[in-house]
């Protein structure tokens, strides 16, 4: 059985508290990793610091602790901002999105964010030892479904960004 991705997204918390713009480019760059395709415009637009505000004057978003530059937002804020852009990318109104959050648990929300970004946060799934040199550890980083890259930690290209630019490049070579 496949490990859970829950831990995997939890990890993301450590890196809270954010300000609006902190909590936008970490979300960006997990929906957008995933490979969730927009289904229109307003979807495919990279949450901003406005777009966080936004959220949360008209309710998507819980508020945050303090005001104005002073304003941080958390891993709820986090998982919140994700839910928001995974279900505009399936092509939900911004009110149909507020009437599910509005029922959702906090444990379930986190369930169907980590379920969607599950591809994006299985870069830090499965190191594997290599036969030949039991010293040697991999990466194994899914690219689509039945291929993946193998990346030995000790590599020059085994840096997160450098393995992250990998993987995107070979989904848009493959149209995915």
């Amino acid at each position: 059985m496949a490990e859970s991705p829950v831990p995997l997204l939890r990890a993301h918390a450590r890196h809270a508290p954010w300000n609006a713009r902190g909590l936008a480019a970490p979300a960006a760059a997990l929906v957008d990793s995933a490979g969730v395709k927009p289904t229109n415009a307003s979807a495919r637009a990279t949450p901003s610091a406005r777009a966080v505000r936004f959220y949360v004057a008209n309710g998507l978003l819980d508020r945050p602790e303090g005001a104005g530059t002073a304003a941080t937002y958390g891993y709820r804020h986090l998982l919140q901002l994700l839910a928001i852009k995974i279900r505009q990318r399936e092509g939900q109104t911004l009110d149909a999105i507020k009437a599910e959050m509005k029922e959702t648990t906090g444990d379930a929300l986190e369930r169907r964010v980590a379920a969607s970004l599950a591809p994006a946060l299985s870069l830090q799934l499965d190191p594997v030892r290599k036969n030949t040199n039991p010293v040697a550890s991999w990466r194994r980083i899914s690219i689509a479904d039945g291929m993946e890259l193998h990346v030995r930690d000790d590599s020059p290209a085994a840096s997160d960004d450098t393995v992250v630019a990998l993987r995107d490049a070979l989904r848009r070579q493959l149209g995915l």
